[in-house]
């Protein structure tokens, strides 16, 4: 039996700057985090007692003979990738799919850690990363950027570079009581609204390729570097942090009409003014959860202000995906 443990993340800045036909001409960055929030995959062998050689329990269970029979992209893909068959699978989560924390990522990257692990490999962080981005972008040709698969198989506060010849991570400079500061004024709030990602994703990538607007995607740019800029200058204040999530959130808001609705923009409004600096929809958009910037004297006010919703907390971590038990 081997189970692997991954975490979910948030990402702050540059989103959509990680597609590759945006970052192969204009380059790309990203910063984000990964979170205390976790995926969880259990694999062991199925033994030949059976009626079925593979049993695949997520949010349904499958009992299948062959691979092709599986109904899950994700698993049937990452099952041929890696040459795994006969498995009892079982997948858990922290927190519902589909609510832009790249709950998608991080279980593609648990499945092929789960699964080379099984066949006697073990991964690096950024085999990971390479091979859970082949795993959904090519194999599973959902439409996206490459971000997520890097920010949960890395973990930590990463400034995340994109360019024709690949990508970098780099963990932020800042000091661990920086980043507590920061932490403790970011809030999570749970809207209800779940969505499949890649369809918003597919608008999304028909938007950043409008040279219409180019100069939105650049200033997504120049924001997310200003935000690694005060994070890494202590001397600077927090606040303009805040205050660069409201500017890329109504960047990000002008690119696609998919991206929001009326209900979570009247939520982020009343946010804001209970005492929110700014924040912003986590993931491609349309649902899923909102992050807030709040000084410590204003939570309280915004808790009320958001009361119909849920407020999730969260720290940040940086384990990226690792194995957490394998029984010989």
């Amino acid at each position: 039996m081997i189970v692997t443990k991954t975490p979910l993340r948030v990402s702050f800045f540059g989103g959509g700057t990680d597609f590759k036909e945006y970052f192969e001409k204009e380059g790309g960055i990203v910063l984000s985090t990964s979170i205390d929030k976790y995926t969880y995959v259990t694999v062991r062998d199925l033994p030949d007692l059976f009626s079925f050689k593979n049993e695949l329990t997520y949010s349904k269970t499958e009992r299948v003979e062959n691979i092709d029979e599986i109904e899950h992209p994700l698993i049937r893909n990452a099952m041929k990738f890696t040459n795994t068959d006969k498995i009892r699978l079982f997948y858990d989560a922290d927190l519902p799919a589909g609510s832009g924390l790249a709950s998608s990522s991080s279980f593609a990257v648990g499945l092929l850690n789960a699964f080379k692990k099984r066949n006697g490999e073990v991964l690096s962080n950024r085999e990971m990363s390479d091979q859970s981005i082949h795993l959904e972008r090519v194999m599973c040709a959902e439409s996206g950027g490459i971000q997520d698969q890097i920010a949960v198989a890395f973990g930590g506060l990463n400034k995340i570079e994109f360019s024709k010849d690949g990508y970098t991570v780099n963990p932020i400079e800042c000091s661990a009581e920086r980043k507590a500061q920061l932490n403790n004024k970011l809030m999570l709030f749970y809207t209800g609204i779940t969505r499949r990602s890649f369809e918003i994703q597919d608008d999304t990538r028909k938007s950043i390729t409008d040279s219409r607007k180019s100069e939105s995607m650049s200033r997504m740019k120049e924001i997310a570097y200003s935000a690694i800029n005060v994070l890494e200058d202590e001397s600077r204040n927090l606040v303009e942090f805040g205050e660069l999530l409201d500017e890329t959130w109504r960047i990000k808001h002008s690119l696609s009409s998919k991206i929001s609705n009326n209900q979570i923009d009247k939520y982020y409004d009343t946010a804001m003014k209970a005492g929110a600096v700014g924040g912003k929809l986590l993931g491609a958009g349309g649902g899923g959860f909102l992050l807030f910037y709040v000084d410590e004297k204003e939570q309280e006010s915004v808790i009320n202000a958001l009361s119909e919703l849920h407020h999730v907390k969260f720290s940040f971590e940086d384990t990226g995906g690792t194995i957490i038990y394998e029984e010989k």
